[in-house]
């Protein structure tokens, strides 16, 4: 009996064991490869990949079939085994340059993050350019540079009008077999609400929104709650959640951690909706030699060659649209003499690029002499913030009002544009009157030329909180380049078209 003891007591002082982790721990080893065959979720990534591979490499084949067959029919009669023969030739290189930058792109990626347009066109410009130094290097000898330049814009025609099917097609698919992500929303305030609505307008996120959890107790907002953060566990364990999005900019970095941890266990997936401080973290450049480790934010304005870069593409993306749009200029500067007495044109004073004040041409939308209703009219402000808005303006004339619907009262822009006024993108010019109201903090978004669009328009427009809006003024500063420049110049059309939140 006592020896029996004695080989017990060293065990009963040994900690309790640790429960064991759950089994979808995101870090876990896959299942054996048959097994993972076998999943549906891995036979869709496998077919989305062959089905993108398949479109980018058919429409760059046919692009240099194309290019091939023009200069053929320019120069003579076109042999059509030789133009094939020297398409089988070309295109060997062009498809591995082109699989290869596509996938450092992510354009294979899955479709909520998987790139637009704009990266496609940027890679396959880069494409071009690796062709063609290795032509130029290995001693090939062309004609003309036709086949090069020829064969970009027939593939930027093919390929992106293959892929914008194939998210089309896919997408309706999808949502006709009832797909969705299901999401539960972590946060407090007002940020649950208005992230709530972005994420489920329209149905097109395929998200599916459990409910929500907060850090405090709240009244109800229409939203499911899911309880406390603490009961995080217990949702993910009786609930069938794919991921987990923070949307309050200022959630606690202690909780976040802890957050974190218990979703990847279970192989959940977590976002964030980044502050404003990770937004200007992605600036930072780190300073050497200092006793504590130092990143020094840079003010976000464009100089030297990002300067011209920007300035270049303002004067032919304006000079251009102005050539395009001339007949409908026309028609609606005579649509608004004709209907309302008064020019045309309307100069609003507003502040610009370091809070100089300019003339901001637009078509004239209201009847003269409205601004002076200004003053009563502000207990009718429908917008947050500095802004000012009344869905039914009574200033604004019949044909203001389907100019303001679709945003076409800002088109004389494009003049200050050439005038170096503004910008294609940027953040948007204010009136003085909500320029006056701004807090200091707002005001960063000045550092720069302002722009007839940018990712106000295309993210939600007069739908967003005002903090929100300047948050995305930031996001675009920190983040520009010309390739972002022309994503919000192209998804500006159908915002437009479909006139969300425009008024």
């Amino acid at each position: 009996m006592e020896r029996r003891l004695k080989i017990e007591e060293p065990q009963s002082q040994l900690p309790p064991a640790a429960a064991p982790l759950p089994k979808r721990d995101v870090r876990s080893k896959r299942p054996p490869a048959f097994a993972f065959l076998l999943r549906l979720q891995t036979l869709r990534q496998f077919g989305r990949v062959a089905v993108l591979l398949l479109i980018d490499l058919g429409g760059l084949y046919l692009a240099i079939l194309t290019a091939l067959t023009l200069k053929a029919a320019f120069q003579s009669s076109v042999d059509f085994d030789a133009v094939v023969r020297e398409t089988n030739r070309t295109a060997v290189l062009a498809c591995l340059v082109t699989v290869l930058l596509f996938a450092r792109s992510d354009l294979y990626a899955d479709r909520t993050e998987r790139p637009g347009f704009a990266r496609v066109l940027a890679s396959l410009f880069q494409v071009t350019v690796v062709v063609l130094l290795f032509a130029v290097i290995s001693g090939q000898d062309y004609s003309s540079y036709f086949i090069f330049y020829g064969s970009l814009v027939f593939a930027v025609l093919y390929i992106g009008v293959g892929r914008l099917a194939f998210d089309y097609l896919s997408g309706t698919l999808l949502r006709a077999a009832g797909y969705h992500r299901r999401a539960v929303l972590v946060g407090t305030g007002a940020h649950i609400e208005q992230a709530a609505h972005a994420l489920t307008d329209g149905g097109k996120a395929n998200i599916e929104l459990v409910g929500y959890l907060s850090l405090a107790p709240r009244a109800d907002n229409g939203i499911r709650s899911l309880g406390l953060l603490d009961d995080l566990s217990d949702v993910l364990d009786r609930s069938a959640v794919d991921e987990v999005i923070i949307v309050d900019p200022d959630f606690p970095q202690d909780r976040a951690v802890d957050l974190v941890q218990t979703c990847h266990e279970r192989g959940v997936k977590v976002r964030v909706v980044p502050s404003t401080m990770e937004i200007l973290a992605h600036r930072g450049e780190f300073v050497p030699g200092q006793p504590v480790p130092l990143f020094e934010l840079r003010p976000p304005v464009f100089e030297g060659i990002d300067f011209a870069l920007k300035r270049v593409f303002d004067l032919i993306g304006a000079g251009l649209l102005m050539v395009v749009l001339a007949p409908l200029f026309a028609v609606i500067a005579l649509s608004v003499r004709l209907t309302s007495r008064g020019p045309a044109l309307f100069h609003s004073m507003r502040p610009g690029i370091g809070g100089v004040p300019f003339a901001c041409l637009k078509f004239r939308t209201m009847a003269i002499g409205s601004q002076d209703r200004q003053v009563e009219l502000e207990e009718f402000n429908e917008a947050g913030g500095a802004l000012f808005k009344i869905r039914d303006d009574p200033r604004v004339t019949a044909v203001g009002r389907t100019l303001r619907r679709f945003s076409l009262d800002e088109l004389p822009q494009l003049i200050n544009v050439l005038r170096g006024d503004m910008s294609l993108v940027g953040p948007r010019p204010l009136p003085q009157r909500d320029f006056d109201r701004l807090e200091e903090w707002h005001k960063k978004r000045y550092l720069v030329l302002p722009g007839i669009t940018g990712l106000w328009q295309v993210s939600g427009r007069a739908d967003l909180d005002f903090d929100d809006l300047v948050r995305l003024d930031f996001l675009y500063l920190e983040r520009w380049s010309i390739f972002l420049d022309l994503t919000i110049l192209i998804k500006t059309v159908p915002a437009l078209l479909l006139r969300r939140g425009a008024f």
